[in-house]
């Protein structure tokens, strides 16, 4: 199942740098967001910063904090599938991490509880296709082990598959998706 993973990554990269993103207003993800899972104070919201054609999370990350929200990132260790979230402000100091993606530098580690998730693709089931490195499948399993989570897949609606993706044990699917076009419950 792997290569088939592999060549349908291929195809969903070659698909979305094809993709006029503009087309579907970005920022209309936003209010769907706060609209339909609420978040209120003492939630973490943990996104990701965007790197190349990345559905772009950092609307929803502004709007959190302008409501006094509290926002997250990623950062890769070394040894671990499993990624830590340091605290994101305006004022947080971003280094090129793995992969080159952007992270914070330093700050407190929290615990989110709704994370907004990068995808190449994602079907109607709710499943996504992601880069391949396992960590946000490690990561959820993780924390949904431990609390109530909420997993919000977040790309372009155009990055929909009309077939279901080739998912395996280790796969976590997405509570919510959502897009610039409406956003849809799953689990």
């Amino acid at each position: 199942m792997t290569d088939q993973k592999t060549i349908l990554r291929d195809q969903a990269r070659k698909h979305r740098t094809l993709t006029d993103i503009r087309a579907e207003d970005p920022d209309a993800a936003t209010p769907l967001f706060f609209d339909a899972l609420q978040p209120h104070a003492g939630q973490i919201i943990a996104a990701y910063w965007p790197k190349g054609r990345e559905f772009d999370p950092t609307g929803i990350l502004e709007r959190a904090l302008n409501e006094g929200l509290t926002c997250a990132l990623p950062k890769v260790e070394a040894d671990t599938k499993i990624l830590r979230f340091i605290q994101w402000t305006h004022k947080t100091k971003l280094v090129k991490g793995a992969f080159g993606i952007l992270e914070p530098e330093e700050g407190p580690e929290l615990q989110p509880d709704i994370f907004l998730v990068p995808m190449l693709a994602f079907d109607r089931k709710g499943y996504r296709l992601g880069q391949g490195g396992g960590y946000y499948d490690a990561t959820l399993e993780h924390y949904r082990g431990k609390k109530d989570v909420a997993a919000v897949g977040i790309a372009y609606a155009a990055q929909a598959v009309l077939f279901n993706l080739p998912a395996e044990d280790h796969d976590q699917p997405m509570d919510w998706i959502l897009t610039p076009k409406g956003i849809a419950k799953y689990n």
